[in-house]
């Protein structure tokens, strides 16, 4: 099978073209043939050895755990799925090795669900892995009807779902982003700031009280305004800075994959609640250019590779 990979950490340019044996399955595993993927910060991250005693790598790994596809095979005990079946899922192994930037990948049952026929190929495989942090970092902070919540990177993947969520739970929604995604927060039904400047006082202005829940998706400096904006008794989660637990008393988010999350979500998408932005489609002869575009750090939405 055809399938992108790389055999040392480095910049982009390690991810080449490889021609690989279709993966293994076991018993509880179906095999897809993937028709998307997204690339997420976290493989760029991997790929360049920054999580080397976090998550093992073992060569050559083929990058990726979001996917959406078409099940060819079943394992021996997944009733859950049939072959022809369309399926979403956040296939997130114990190491980094057989990733979905290839034609087909062993995906576990735990960490899929049915795809919605409302959504395509690319909006689903856009949805696991930043759907399922911005839902399960939204549920750790206590998110409700009346709090008021501060999304910093409120543009970004995961960000642009927690806007929504959140917004679906009742809350009213500040978001951080830069001017230019301020007209796309408010579509989502944030009020925009712009995380230039002053953060402090442009919140503040907006929120003279705090804020109930402060999600933090972007690390650097953000989590440093926590005191000055988190009410007493507010829940502070990140994503990025485990300071959120260890120094506010908060919540550290590695997001775990999980299939009735996962149907959740694809539920809430097919229905128009939670609505998927593509910011690029690129095909798996260009999967590197995929991976430059998220490590640029500029995209709207989430990058989306076709096999």
């Amino acid at each position: 099978m055809r399938a992108i990979a790389y055999e040392k950490f480095g910049s982009a340019d390690v991810l080449q073209p490889v021609d690989l044996p279709k993966p293994h399955i076991g018993p509880d595993t179906v095999l897809v043939k993937v028709k998307a993927a997204a690339v997420n910060p976290v493989d760029y991250k991997i790929r360049e050895g920054y999580l080397q005693g976090l998550i093992d790598a073992q060569f050559p790994v083929v990058p990726g755990w979001d996917v959406a596809g078409v099940v060819e095979q079943p394992g021996l005990d997944t009733p859950e799925f049939q072959a022809g079946d369309e399926i979403l899922a956040y296939a997130r192994a114990d190491v980094v090795s057989g990733g979905t930037l290839a034609e087909y990948v062993a995906v576990p049952v735990r960490t899929a669900a049915h795809k919605p026929a409302e959504l395509s190929f690319e909006e689903a495989a856009a949805l696991p892995l930043a759907g399922l942090t911005a839902l399960q970092s939204v549920r750790r902070a206590g998110v409700d009807a009346g709090s008021t919540v501060l999304v910093h990177a409120a543009a970004g993947g995961v960000g642009s779902f927690a806007v929504q969520l959140a917004r679906h739970a009742g809350a009213r929604v500040i978001g951080t982003g830069s001017p230019d995604n301020h007209d796309f927060l408010r579509s989502l039904g944030a009020e925009p700031i712009d995380y230039h400047g002053d953060l402090v006082a442009s919140a503040r202005e907006l929120a003279p009280d705090g804020f109930d829940v402060i999600l933090d998706y972007v690390g650097g400096t953000a989590i440093d305004t926590v005191p000055q904006l988190l009410k007493q008794g507010g829940v502070v989660a990140s994503i990025t800075d485990a300071r959120a637990r260890d120094e506010f008393g908060g919540q550290y988010v590695w997001v775990r994959p999980d299939a009735v999350d996962l149907a959740e979500l694809a539920e809430l998408a097919a229905r128009g609640v939670v609505k998927i932005e593509i910011s690029e489609v690129f095909d798996l002869d260009h999967a590197a250019d995929a991976h430059r575009a998220v490590e640029s750090g500029h995209t709207r939405g989430k990058v989306v590779v076709t096999a």
